[in-house]
Formats: C-alpha cells, structure tokens, sequence
C-alpha cells in the first residue's frame, strides 16, 4: 500500500460527523418544526424580547419566553410587577406580540400565558 492510499484510508477512518444545518424556515402544514429548529427559534425570539425588556424591568416587571411550539407559536409571561396587571394584556396586544411578529414573521402567533 502506497503512503497516498494510507493516508486517504486514515482520512475515511478518522472523518468528524458533519452538523446538521439549521435554519429558520416557515412552518409548512404537516411539517412541525423539529427540536433544533426550535431552540434556534427560541434564540431568535429571545433577542427580539431583550430589546424590550429594559422599558418592561425599568416599572418592576419582566418577560419570559415560555418556549415555540412544534406549529411556531411562541409562548411569554410577565413577571414581577406586570403580572396580573391591568394593563398587561394590553402592553402586551399592542407591543411585545407586534413587535415579535413584526420582526420575526415566521412565527405564526404570539401567546400571552398567565397575565
């Protein structure tokens, strides 16, 4: 066997498992989003929510992001001072679920749990 032939034969031997790619796609009807898809989804709508939550924490309160579902619905909850207050659901209707939408439009709908 030849040094090239033994060197190719430890080549094919020693290869590295490649990485699946993920990225952002829009849910197709029967076509959930799988696990990774998810988390990266999830990034994306963390970063979206950090440009927010400054003005949310500056009044006592905060906002969590529950997760994105397998169908692309992201769920939040306010914390501290926003829950259970009266102006939540509208804070929320007319500003975080526009704003997540607006800047992410794969997402297919924003919920608002426990407020």
């Amino acid at each position: 066997m030849s040094s090239q032939e033994n060197e190719n034969k430890i080549q094919e031997t020693n290869q590295t498992p490649v990485e699946e790619v993920v990225s952002i796609r829009p849910v197709e009807p029967g076509k959930p989003l799988t696990r990774k898809e998810r988390d990266l989804w999830e990034e994306k709508a963390e970063t979206i929510i950090d440009k927010i939550r400054p003005y949310i924490q500056h009044d006592g309160g905060d906002i969590e992001l529950l997760g994105v579902d397998e169908d692309g619905i992201a769920y939040v909850t306010f914390l501290g001072a926003c829950s259970g207050c009266m102006m939540a659901g509208e804070d929320f209707s007319t500003g975080i679920r526009l704003l997540l939408l607006d800047e992410f439009p794969e997402l297919r709908e924003v919920v608002l749990v426990g407020a």
